[in-house]
């Protein structure tokens, strides 16, 4: 199954739907960052909830940049996706491993913590972003993301995301939902979608039994009840190019980038989303002087 993410709404107007598998999207990332089982499922938990938060914006073109960090053992967590389904993140620890929880599953609350808080910023192209951030409440992922749409921009939601870790450390399964509660929701409406959600299998358990993200909202809201929208291909990629961390290296101060060209003669970078490493040599390090001289006598 390609990794996709689906859009639908309730066929009674009372919730808006969404859910992806993204498997190879989570794979991408373990393999790029080399990530072992408690890194790879709470970087995978949050690129799957970044995609799905990216997707559900009102206005087309805005990004969403995601950072967790619970102060646990997987330190700092960065996902960013545009609302076109491609998404990149990065894990501060890579290699963390740590025995399973009460439940056999990986103990991805510990790894993360709960001594921090998750912070969402919105940007749209020629708009000031917009950032909320509120506390941890487990370091599951989805209850934190299901907290922060309570709580920053009041939606009343329900996000589920789950990735499977292979023994060797690849990827088995990976996706998620997000459910939102429209105005004209009732109480027994709500109360029938969280005790259905309470009883249906882990999302990773679904996705290894062949089930699509279709079949997963059908199974909360029963076959019939759903208008599904929009299909969108998810997938992890990363926008870096030699050009723009030469922008960046512009607005480094003059006298450290003379260093680095007197000391080192050259830079290398090293992209922390993709692990793509680019090398600016003494005549493009040169050049990139000469640029950040001119933007410092302004």
């Amino acid at each position: 199954m390609n990794d996709y993410l689906v859009k639908a709404t309730t066929t009674d107007g009372m919730f808006r739907a969404y859910a992806v598998n993204a498997k190879q999207l989570v794979a991408t990332a373990q393999s790029d960052h080399d990530t072992w089982s408690a890194s790879s499922a709470a970087l995978g938990r949050t690129l799957i909830g970044t995609v799905m938060l990216a997707e559900s914006v009102e206005k087309n073109g805005e990004a969403v940049t995601v950072k967790i960090d619970g102060k646990g053992p997987v330190g700092q967590i960065v996902a960013d996706s545009d609302s076109n389904g491609h998404v990149k993140g990065y894990i501060q620890n890579p290699h963390v491993h740590l025995p399973l929880n009460d439940q056999h599953k990986i103990d991805v609350g510990k790894a993360v913590g709960i001594n921090g808080f998750i912070e969402v910023s919105r940007a749209a192209e020629g708009e000031d972003p917009y950032t909320g951030s509120v506390p941890l409440t487990s370091g599951e992922i989805g209850d934190d993301f299901t907290f922060y749409l309570a709580q920053s921009e009041q939606i009343p939601s329900a996000v589920g995301v789950s990735v499977f870790v292979n023994d060797d450390n690849s990827i088995g399964a990976a996706g998620g939902y997000m459910i939102q509660v429209l105005p004209d929701a009732t109480e027994d409406a709500i109360n029938k979608v969280v005790d259905r959600i309470k009883e249906i299998p882990m999302i990773s358990e679904l996705l290894l039994d062949n089930q699509s993200p279709e079949d997963i909202l059908e199974l909360i809201f029963g076959k019939g009840q759903l208008h599904f929208l929009q299909t969108i291909p998810v997938e992890f990629s990363c926008n870096c190019s030699k050009f723009r961390f030469g922008r960046d290296l512009e607005g480094i101060p003059v006298p450290q980038l003379e260093t680095m060209l007197k000391e080192d003669h050259g830079i290398d970078v090293t992209c922390n989303f993709c692990g793509k490493q680019y090398h600016y040599n003494e005549e493009e390090l040169t050049k990139i002087i000469k640029v950040a001289q001119s933007k410092a006598t302004k």
